[in-house]
C-alpha cells in the first residue's frame, strides 16, 4: 500500500469511476501519476465508457500534490523533468480524453491535486475541499499545473493562489473563480450530485459529448510541448540548495 492503487470500475449505464489512493493524504509519487495517466487513457478509449468520475478515497485530502521523499531525491534535471512530467501527463490525459470528465473532491486540493481538479471538465466538491498552490514555499512553483488551472480561474485568481502560496482559499472561493461547479456540505451530498450528473450525461448522446469536449478545450493543442517545458523549469529549480533546504524544513515542521 506505500506506492498507492488507481482503481476503475464500470456501470452497465456506461459510467466509469477511476479513483486514486495514497497513505499520505492522497499524494501522487511518479509511479502512481504514470498509472493514473495511463488508467484515463485507457478507460477513455472503453467503448463501453459514456462518462468518467476522477476521484480520491478516503474521507480526508482529496490529493496533496506531489511526494516530497521523491522531491529531495531528485538529483538532476533528467529525473527532475521525468518526475514533473508526470503532472503534466495526467492533465493531458484528461484533456485529450473524447470522454466528459466529473471530478469529485471531498476535501483539500494542494498543489499538484488542484492541477488534477481543474483538468476534470465538471467538478463537485464539498465545503471542506479548500484550495492551495503552495509550490513556492518549497522553492518551486505551479509551473505545470498553471496552464490548466489557469484555465479554469483566470490569470488573475491563479496569480492569487501562486503567490500567496501559505495560505488556503476556500472551496466557496474555488467555486466562485469555476474551479467547482457545485460545492455541497458532506459527503453523501457530494455523491448523490455525482452519480445524479453522471446518469444525466450518459444519457445524452455521446458523440455530441465528444464534439463538446473537443469545443471546450479548443486552445490547448501545443499542452504536450508546453507542459513538458513547464516541467523543465520545476524539475531544475528543485535541484537548488533554497529548494533543498525548503523541503527538508516542512517534512520536519
Amino acid at each position: 500500500m506505500t506506492t498507492g492503487t488507481v482503481t476503475t470500475h464500470t456501470t452497465p449505464e456506461g459510467i466509469s469511476t477511476i479513483s486514486f489512493f495514497h497513505p499520505s493524504h492522497n499524494s501522487l509519487p511518479g509511479a502512481l501519476l504514470t498509472q493514473l495517466a495511463a488508467t484515463i487513457t485507457q478507460t477513455s478509449q472503453d467503448p463501453a465508457t459514456k462518462v468518467i468520475i476522477l476521484q480520491s478515497e478516503g474521507e480526508k485530502t482529496f490529493c496533496a500534490g506531489a511526494s516530497f521523499d521523491e522531491l529531495i531525491a531528485i538529483e538532476d534535471e533528467a529525473r527532475g523533468l521525468e518526475f514533473f512530467s508526470g503532472f503534466a501527463k495526467v492533465i493531458n490525459a484528461c484533456r485529450t480524453s473524447p470522454k466528459i470528465i466529473i471530478g469529485r473532491v471531498q476535501g483539500k486540493a494542494i498543489g499538484g491535486g488542484v492541477g488534477v481538479a481543474a483538468a476534470t471538465d465538471y467538478c463537485f466538491a464539498t465545503s471542506q475541499a479548500s484550495v492551495k498552490l503552495s509550490e513556492l514555499v518549497v522553492g518551486i512553483g505551479p509551473f505545470v499545473v498553471g496552464p490548466v488551472v489557469e484555465r479554469k480561474i483566470g490569470r488573475a485568481a491563479y496569480g492569487q493562489l501562486a503567490l500567496d502560496a501559505g495560505e488556503f482559499r476556500s472551496a466557496t472561493w474555488a467555486q466562485e473563480k469555476g474551479l467547482y461547479a457545485t460545492v455541497v456540505d458532506s459527503i453523501g451530498a457530494l455523491d448523490a450530485a455525482v452519480a445524479a450528473f453522471a446518469a444525466k450525461l450518459a444519457a445524452y448522446n455521446p458523440e455530441a459529448l465528444t464534439e463538446l469536449k473537443q469545443v471546450l478545450w479548443a486552445g490547448t493543442e501545443h499542452w504536450d510541448t508546453l507542459l513538458t517545458e513547464r516541467a523543465a523549469i520545476s524539475g531544475r529549480l528543485v535541484l537548488s540548495d533554497f529548494t533543498r533546504q525548503a523541503i527538508q524544513k516542512f517534512k520536519a515542521s
